[in-house]
């Protein structure tokens, strides 16, 4: 049984609580830098940016009326009267919006606290989770990894990461998004965890019942087809949870359905090497009866309700978007009427969303294949003022302020290099780690191929950054040697990696001014604009 356990969960507990207790100061310490760096001047430009000025007034939209209306008829600029300090800007007729609520709700959350008219309010909310969030893929790393050099490492790339900052800073929807994925990837971690010390307990009582002396084979066939299965392991409550967080992603942009899919492959995936490990004959029809198909119940149906719940507000309402297209179209057949109205209407709702997304093939200066996305050929420009001197500060002839989601290149570049190594690792290696960290690249990096004449950005990279970490992490582990190796190979190897976050934090302090909006000379912008196409 200790031989079983040590196979399935790696080093126990009592020999980690040095490195578990540098893991838990080392995140602590960069989540709080990370939050002051994120807080610091946040409500600045006090004024809608990019695409602020849908979410944002669609976030207290929700909050007056349950559902998002359209801006008064004939108000022209309604930016402007936002901006001034007055959000009476809704009129009486709904709007399409093409987005579930979730990300609006949570946008709301800090409109509330401060009031519609603050704009350090309308990115409360992106600023909390992406300061959080820090802490959280550190603790996945450390999940992953059981060494705090590397847990550390991925919460200093996260919080010195530009293109994570800027999505911090300002009131869209993808950093929530990012957020929820990674909440529930954390939690099918801490699952995988739970789910082999209870086939490690199990396995011995389960053995001695189905196999023991003076067993005999039973006369079913399915009897003796679940003799070779391994134990049942009860109920997956962090699975149940990891469902509702992936169902409020849903509830934030569809491209969660993605996560939904391909993590749900990989906690099943992970179980069928746990049966294998500990010996069952049958691992494959085990996993697939004991821990496949509950984990499918349990998962998917949990994030339909959770989403599904998301839109209690269109629910409640009467005046949202299509909500009464279901009276002014009875239902044709049997089957269609036995679906309540509020769901039809909400179907005819969802259709209608689709044919826009699918569609939306415009011309916009600052659309980006994903194709280029982790080499960051096109970063999303979210601001940009040209004060000249005397104007805000300037004191040369011509200045820039500046927000842009540019990456840390340190880490995206690496991270590009990165996922070939970490490919090798997982498909010839059968590293399971590895695997973990391309999950996250191959939901919200991968089926954005699918849509190369749509029109995309690449700020939507946010939502897989935290797994494009993981890979560098997973890189950095092999730069620091293996546990068993020698002293001074893990000396130096911790130098290298000390040395490689050294970098990437001088580089985040170099391009801090092009993500804050500081005024600065139009001479230093050009130092830092290094390609055309970054600008």
């Amino acid at each position: 049984m200790e031989s079983l356990r040590a196979r399935l969960l790696g080093p126990a507990p009592a020999t980690l609580t040095r490195q578990r207790r540098a893991a838990t100061v080392g995140i602590l310490l960069l989540t709080i830098i990370g939050g002051a760096l994120r807080f610091w001047r946040l409500g600045y430009p006090d004024r809608l940016v990019f695409d602020e000025t849908y979410y944002v007034k669609q976030a207290w939209s929700l909050v007056r009326f349950g559902h998002e209306r359209e801006i008064k008829a004939g108000l022209e600029e309604p930016d402007t009267l936002w901006n001034a300090g007055n959000p009476d800007v809704f009129g009486n007729q709904p709007d399409l919006v093409v987005h579930p609520p979730v990300g609006k709700w949570m946008i709301a959350l800090g409109e509330l606290v401060t009031g519609p008219e603050s704009s350090f309010g309308w990115r409360l909310s992106a600023a909390t989770v992406g300061t959080l969030s820090i802490a959280l893929l550190g603790v996945a790393a450390w999940l992953l990894w059981r060494n705090a050099l590397l847990a550390i490492s991925a919460s200093t790339l996260l919080a010195v990461d530009g293109h994570h900052f800027a999505s911090s800073r300002i009131g869209l929807l993808d950093i929530f998004l990012m957020w929820w994925v990674l909440l529930a990837f954390v939690l099918l971690l801490v699952d995988r965890e739970q789910g082999r010390r209870r086939l490690a307990a199990r396995w011995g009582p389960w053995s001695e019942r189905t196999h023991g002396p003076g067993v005999t084979a039973p006369r079913s066939a399915w009897a003796r087809a679940r003799r070779w299965w391994g134990p049942s392991l009860g109920v997956r409550w962090w699975r149940l949870a990891a469902g509702v967080c992936l169902g409020l992603a849903v509830g934030t942009k569809w491209s969660g359905l993605y996560f939904l899919a391909v993590f749900g492959l990989m906690t099943v995936a992970w179980d069928l090497g746990a049966r294998r490990a500990a010996g069952a004959k049958d691992w494959l029809a085990g996993t697939v009866v004991r821990d496949g198909i509950p984990a499918f119940l349990l998962m998917v149906p949990t994030a339909l309700v959770t989403y599904l719940v998301s839109w209690t507000g269109w629910f409640a309402t009467q005046g949202g978007w299509k909500r009464q297209w279901a009276a002014d179209h009875p239902a044709s057949g049997a089957i269609a009427g036995l679906v309540p109205d509020p769901l039809r209407s909400l179907w005819a709702y969802h259709q209608e969303q689709w044919n826009f997304h699918i569609g939306l093939a415009n011309e916009h200066a600052w659309k980006s294949n994903p194709w280029s996305w982790t080499v960051q050929w096109r970063p999303t420009l979210f601001y940009a003022e040209w004060p000249e001197r005397g104007e805000k500060g300037c004191e040369v002839a011509e200045c820039v302020e500046y927000i842009a989601s540019l990456g840390n290149v340190v880490l995206w570049w690496g991270g590009t290099i990165g996922l070939l190594v970490v490919l090798f690792l997982w498909l010839l290696g059968r590293d399971w780690r590895a695997g973990a960290a391309l999950s996250g690249i191959a939901a919200g990096w991968l089926p954005w191929f699918l849509y190369q004449t749509r029109t995309v950005y690449s700020f939507y990279a946010v939502a897989f950054e935290p797994w494009l970490v993981l890979v560098v992490v997973a890189c950095l582990g092999l730069v620091l040697g293996r546990s068993d190796a020698s002293p001074g190979r893990r000396r130096w190897g911790a130098v290298a990696v000390v040395g490689y976050l050294t970098l990437a934090a001088a580089f985040f302090a170099w391009y801090w001014p092009v993500h804050t909006a500081i005024t600065i000379p139009r001479e230093a912008w050009n130092l830092r604009m290094w390609f055309d196409f970054w600008t």
